[in-house]
This record gives C-alpha cells, structure tokens and sequence, in this order.
C-alpha cells in the first residue's frame, strides 16, 4: 500500500532534497497524506478551486516511526500523518492531478 502527499506544483519544485511540507502542515506540526481510497474526498474538500498540483506516492515503510495514523472525526477514519520532512529518498514517484472533462480530478494509476 502506498500513502500520499498532493502537493502544489510550483512548491514541489521549489523544494530542494526535502519537503517540509505547505503553511497547513507546518501550522499542524505534521505532512497530511492520504491512502489511495482517500485522495478523491481530499481533493474534493481541500483542492477544489486549485489547479496545477502534483501526486506524490511514498511507500509508509520508509517512514519509519515518522509516522503516525491518526483518527480525523470529521471524516470518521485514520489518515496518515508524517511528523518529519519528507525526504526526496523516501518519494517512489510523482505524477501530474489533471481534470477529467467533468472538472473532477482523475487520479492517475496508484501503484
């Protein structure tokens, strides 16, 4: 199973070796990622006006103790919470979130 970050694209480029994750991470202490079953209710809550992101997959067993699986109550389930900066070693690949012709975001293949 993989876990993963969306991340803006222009601030995923402009990190250099880790990524320390956007304001709403650092405000909270932690990098929020998603699983695969997640990401389409993420993107739907907390991306919708936005454009020109990046899927970010990591594999949770580089994270070693980092991270943590947290309750969220307002989504009834644990997500996955990384309290360190996300290494580019710890990054299996990264692809481009691209609207279908619905204006919902078509997640690309997850593995």
């Amino acid at each position: 199973m993989l876990i993963f970050k969306i991340v803006p694209r222009a601030e995923w480029a402009a990190h250099e070796g880790a990524y320390h994750g956007s304001a709403h991470d650092r405000a909270d202490g932690f990098l929020h990622f998603s699983t695969g079953p997640q990401l389409a209710e993420t993107l739907r809550l907390y991306y919708a006006g936005q454009d020109d992101l990046m899927l970010v997959a990591v594999d949770p067993e580089t994270c070693g103790a980092a991270l943590k699986w947290e309750h969220s109550p307002s989504r009834g389930e644990d997500f996955p919470h990384l309290f360190a900066a996300l290494k580019d070693g710890m990054v299996l690949w990264t692809k481009p979130l691209k609207r279908g012709v619905d204006g919902a975001f078509a997640l690309p293949g997850l593995d």
